[in-house]
């Protein structure tokens, strides 16, 4: 595909991204021959990378910005998610993965009903999703205007005790954990807040970095590849943290009967 690069090389340049992906394949479980659906996965790269492990792939999300970025990446199966409503029928998918999305919808309890709606019994829904907790860094990060709402949360994430609570009553958690400690979510500020000093305008999504975005101001990435090594010696400063809560949690569930 003609966009693939962008998407690639964007990819490689974000420990974040490739801390996430690793993560929710790690708990995911192989998709050969299953039907899937990816919610809420930003710019696309993930729902392109998704669906080069195999499996039957649709993916959706909230904004017409990231719809349009997720569907000049994969083309096929992309939808725009309107409402409370998930546009697909009732038991389509063996496997569900929500991206990022949970923090962003409206009625998030409707939402939960809507995805044991559309995964089969026994299937599989996997959660990533910021993770509650307070922290100095966090607070920093409100004092530099990086808040819930600038990004597009309409909570600021959840705690495992919390979505077992908006889950239960379908599905079953079988595995949670927290990842990206510290020193990672320190990387992630400054980049949030380098890409605001671009000019870049939050939507419902957050900050969603596109192959507009990147064509537009080329040699600042060319720079910031440039200084990518760095970067990622300061994310695996998270190693000298162990026990330690990350910022970002996961869970995986499996939808009752």
């Amino acid at each position: 595909m003609a966009s693939e690069p962008w998407a690639l090389a964007l990819f490689r340049r974000s420990v974040l991204k490739q801390r996430k992906f690793r993560e929710i394949t790690g708990i995911l479980g192989p998709v050969s021959e299953q039907r899937c659906l990816d919610l809420g996965s930003d710019n696309g790269v993930v729902s392109l990378l998704l669906r080069r492990r195999g499996g039957r792939w649709a993916s959706a999300d909230l904004t017409d910005e990231s719809v349009d970025s997720i569907r000049e990446l994969v083309s096929e199966d992309v939808h725009k998610v309107e409402g409370d409503r998930l546009p697909f029928a009732d038991g389509e998918f063996d496997r569900v993965v929500v991206v990022d999305m949970l923090e962003h919808v409206e009625n998030d309890a409707p939402f939960a009903k809507e995805l044991a709606r559309v995964l089969r019994p026994g299937g599989v829904l996997v959660v990533n999703t910021p993770h509650l907790r307070e922290t100095p860094l966090r607070r920093a990060r409100e004092a530099l205007g990086q808040t819930d709402a600038k990004h597009g949360h309409l909570r600021p994430g959840y705690t495992e005790k919390g979505l077992v609570a908006l889950l239960g009553p379908h599905f079953a958690l079988e595995e949670a954990k927290t990842y990206s400690r510290f020193f990672s979510e320190l990387v992630d500020t400054a980049i949030q807040w380098g890409v605001e000093r671009l000019g870049k305008r939050s939507s419902a999504k957050g900050l969603v970095v596109t192959g507009a975005d990147l064509s537009k101001h080329r040699r600042l990435f060319l720079a910031y590849s440039a200084i990518y090594p760095a970067v990622w010696l300061v994310s695996r400063l998270d190693l000298l943290l162990p026990g330690v809560p990350g910022y970002m949690l996961l869970a995986r569930f499996r939808r009752l009967a």
